[in-house]
């Protein structure tokens, strides 16, 4: 009972913590870049890296870009440099789905730790912020719509594969997970996006239930990938910042690796609009 009291409370923090800063651009920026570094802290132990180069990388691309965002009215000059980093880092994230389909253990030679370090953690924290200043214009309700669909995939993926689920999803892996569970988290953050369309008044229905599948497939992606990650350092969690939770990184770990694939989407959106 107290446990539960606990991971209910850490996480209760959390939340509050996130939807506060939400409503203010500069806090977001602030609060995601604590959050980059605590994520990049847990990742380099997850990965043997003992470097503090990633954290100047992280700082110099994250000033970069927020710089450009706080300080200039348009993304003319700079859209081709987020184009890049687009296209890096959803490159990246692809051969890291590759190895969690094809190799017993992802491979870590030196260069390709912080080629993780820089396009897998810091690039998408980046990419969060790009998906609240959807086109020029802050708007955290796209990217609170997203967290929301995060948390009901989670939640309801946990939900129906602990009552029905049978079929392993990935049991080497994620033991937990199941075919139902995931079907289920999808099911159901389809039924979200309706409700997120009707209240948020961001986008339509019929691109947030779009994007409730693509946050479904590659949050669920990218909750597998850490835990191959967390499963090669042999250890149950990224951290210990979070009572009864665990990691940051273990919260984050869907909508970091979703994030560039969700602005992917926001921006085809709006040149086919």
């Amino acid at each position: 009972m107290k446990e539960i009291i606990v991971r209910s409370c850490s996480g209760l923090l959390y939340v509050v913590l996130l939807i506060l800063c939400l409503k203010y651009q500069q806090l977001l920026m602030a609060l995601f870049f604590v959050f980059g570094i605590i994520c990049l802290a847990e990742f380099k132990k997850l990965i043997l890296l003992k470097s503090i180069i990633p954290y100047f990388i992280f700082g110099i691309l994250y000033a970069f870009f927020i710089y450009f965002q706080l300080f200039f009215t348009t993304y003319k000059g700079i859209d081709e440099f987020i184009q890049i980093l687009l296209v890096l880092t959803i490159f990246i994230e692809l051969f890291l789905i590759k190895d969690l389909f094809s190799v017993k253990t992802t491979p870590l030679f030196s260069s390709k730790r912080f080629i993780l370090t820089t396009f897998y953690i810091s690039s998408s924290f980046i990419f969060l912020i790009l998906i609240a200043n959807y086109y020029e214009n802050y708007n955290p309700n796209i990217l609170l719509g997203a967290f929301i669909l995060v948390w009901v995939n989670d939640s309801f993926a946990y939900l129906v594969g602990k009552n029905f689920g049978k079929q392993k999803l990935f049991e080497k892996i994620s033991p937990k997970k199941t075919v139902e569970g995931f079907l289920g988290g999808l099911f159901f953050s389809c039924i979200a996006s309706y409700f997120i369309a009707t209240f948020t008044q961001t986008l339509d229905f019929t691109s947030w239930l779009i994007l409730s599948i693509v946050i479904s497939v590659f949050g669920t992606l990218g909750d597998l990938i850490e835990s191959k990650f967390k499963r090669q350092a042999n250890v149950k969690d990224s951290g210990t910042i979070m009572p009864g939770h665990g990691g940051l990184l273990d919260r984050l770990d869907s909508i970091i690796f979703a994030a560039p694939f969700i602005y992917l989407f926001l921006r085809i959106l709006h040149y086919v609009s």
